[in-house]
């Protein structure tokens, strides 16, 4: 971005916010209330001892979401269309359905947690508030713009910034804090091994490999290359501008991790605060910034953040199983276009909006669903670095050695964790 008198301009700065897309919506998805709620028990419970995992994970999330942008702007095809041209369907399909059993637990979550958060400004039941919230994000996402939707709320979750003011008014150890943050500390329990695959299932999930590889191809797709040759390739330029869209989505995604994880570390675990049961005990880790106010700040954020997120869940689980099935798909695409499509992320949305009436709390759901990413994440990242190296696939544009380090690398440490946490089991 140019300067000009200490000034940026205008221009630069409308160029730069075009250039987003995929990436960075990804990235503020991946901050949603099960996200939310992983960070604030991890901070509740342990305090400043996983902040490292912020620093760990922004590698990893970029190459990763970098990986999946670049398979889907050369082939010019969604995930799942690639992994059933390209590799047994009795490896597919149960990725396929694997994910959409994970984002429907995760939706449901989330929209509980939207429940929740509405709860704390309205005095209306959590119960009542369910299914009116899941229909109107269900109705909303077939007949109106998801895009514009999208837009608005991404704005919203800038409202968890709040957690930054609120770990610096708390006056944490900065000696504490900093050697937390570069020194990891791992604790050989079950409860901390599957507090650490919640943190990976939370910031790498799988929903997030499908999503973006499906938007990299609709935004072609609205660029007027309708026909599969015409996506099929990119150019040096168009991955330079992929890989900037991904950082800095994936760098707002841990920033945000992080200053939660701080807030929560400062507030509710120096005051014994350790077992976090719902969003109201979750808000008073922003008190020392905004005293009685601090629930409705949370609220917002994590309404915002849950009505961008549900739709992507869905929606990307919808994606998978359409690209595998051969079936017509698209959210820009009419409902009588593409029936099968969208009776997926209906069937997604209810039933993960049902699974608030089975009796599950709110965080404990939020975080368990966070842990079945953790598992499902792992078997998904060895197809995806297969396909990345594969040049029938991917042509030259396969992986550089850097890439499939840190690839390799993340699959391997989501795999050690699965382990580790069922060893400890």
């Amino acid at each position: 971005m140019l300067v000009r008198g200490g000034e940026f301009l205008p221009s630069a700065l409308r160029r730069f916010w075009r250039m987003l897309g995929p990436g960075f919506i990804t990235g503020a998805s991946d901050d949603d209330p099960s996200g939310i709620g992983t960070y604030v028990v991890a901070g509740a419970s342990y305090g400043f001892a996983t902040l490292w995992t912020a620093l760990v994970t922004f590698p990893m999330m970029a190459a990763v979401q970098y990986t999946v942008a670049k398979i889907a702007m050369v082939s010019g095809e969604g995930l799942g269309c690639v992994l059933r041209k390209h590799y047994p369907r009795k490896i597919v399909y149960p990725a396929a359905i694997a994910l959409l059993i994970a984002n429907t637990i995760n939706a449901g979550a989330d929209i509980g947690a939207i429940a929740a958060s509405l709860n704390l400004l309205l005095p209306i039941p959590i119960a009542i508030l369910i299914l009116p919230i899941a229909v109107a994000i269900l109705t909303a996402q077939i007949w109106g713009s998801y895009r514009f939707i999208a837009g608005v709320f991404k704005w919203l979750t800038l409202s968890l910034l709040a957690y930054i003011g609120s770990a610096f008014f708390a006056h944490p150890n900065l000696r504490e804090v900093l050697y937390a943050t570069v020194v990891p500390q791992i604790h050989w329990d079950s409860k901390y091994l599957s507090l650490l695959v919640a943190l990976l299932g939370t910031t790498i999930s799988p929903y997030m490999f499908f999503w973006q590889a499906a938007q990299e191809v609709e935004e072609e797709v609205a660029q007027g290359r309708k026909h599969l040759w015409q996506r099929r390739g990119a150019t040096a330029h168009e991955l330079k501008e992929a890989a900037l869209d991904v950082n800095f989505g994936m760098l707002f995604s841990n920033v945000v991790m992080y200053f939660i994880i701080l807030a929560t570390g400062a507030t509710l675990f120096k005051a014994g605060q350790t077992n976090v049961q719902s969003t109201r005990q979750a808000a008073e880790s922003l008190r020392p910034l905004a005293g009685p106010l601090a629930e409705f700040l949370l609220a917002f954020g994590l309404i915002g953040a849950g009505v961008l997120a549900v739709p992507i869940l869905t929606a990307s689980s919808a994606y998978a199983l359409s690209e595998c099935l051969g079936w017509s798909r698209g959210l820009d695409r009419k409902l009588g276009h593409a029936p099968k499509f969208y009776a997926l992320i209906g069937v997604s949305t209810i039933i993960g909006a049902l699974i608030n009436f089975i009796g599950i709390n709110p965080i404990s759901a939020l975080f368990w669903s966070a842990v079945i990413n953790g598992f499902v994440a792992p078997p998904l990242l060895v197809l995806l670095m297969l396909i990345a190296n594969n040049d029938k696939v991917m042509g030259k544009r396969v992986n550089g050695r850097g890439l499939n380090f840190l690839g390799w690398l993340t699959t391997a440490a989501m795999f050690a964790a699965a382990i580790g946490m069922l060893w400890t089991l």
